[in-house]
């Protein structure tokens, strides 16, 4: 079972029940909505998300709820629009907004399959890259202020001479200070800390 839901929303009660048994069929957790009203309604609390919306609803049109969805989750409920004939134009312009696929209508399951596959799959490599982040941000939290003054300078790219000028200390302190940093960062070499620096910076 995938640790993330899909939901889909479709004021077409025939597609929905299709959609969510096939869905269901393969493994996914699927939930459906009648309208981008009901949808917003009942919002889930679902930390990440595959949403699968028609374009063309009662209320609150699918291109409307792209952005209200953008806003409100970022890129962690990414979405899949169903379009239509004449509305791939519409679908453009929605993958320009935000949107990472759309399926026209009538589609082979199988395309719908691969197209939440995909959606998942960058799902998965979000999560992981948030999890790395905060790693790196309690790493960073237990340096003691001297400790962080070296990683800062680390990262900077100075050398151990222009640390301790920099510091106003001797390179051997500079020496200790720096593998006690490496040692709390967990780093093996200077580009992981770097990483890890990068990482603890966008947490």
């Amino acid at each position: 079972m995938s640790p993330h839901s899909v939901f889909i929303i479709d004021d077409d009660p025939a597609m929905r029940d299709a959609l969510v048994l096939m869905l269901r069929g393969a493994g996914y957790r699927a939930r459906s909505f009648v309208s981008a009203d009901d949808f917003l309604d009942n919002l889930p609390e679902d930390r990440s998300a595959c949403v699968i919306t028609d374009v063309r609803m009662p209320g609150l049109q699918g291109s409307e709820l792209v952005g209200r969805l953008k806003s409100l989750r970022g890129d962690t409920w990414p979405v899949i629009v169903i379009t239509g004939h004449g509305e791939v134009t519409l679908a453009v312009q929605l993958m320009k907004a935000g949107v990472v696929d759309f399926v026209e209508k009538p589609f082979d399951p199988q395309r719908m399959l691969d197209a939440v596959s995909s959606c998942l799959a960058s799902l998965t490599s979000l999560e992981a890259e948030r999890i790395a982040r905060e790693d790196a941000k309690a790493r960073l939290d237990t340096l003691t202020p001297r400790e962080r003054q070296v990683f800062d300078a680390l990262i900077d790219g100075c050398s151990n001479k222009e640390i301790a000028q920099r510091l106003e200390i001797s390179p051997r302190t500079v020496e200790i200070f720096r593998a006690k940093v490496m040692t709390k960062m967990q780093a093996a070499n200077l580009s992981t800390l770097v990483r890890i620096g990068m990482r603890a910076g966008d947490a």
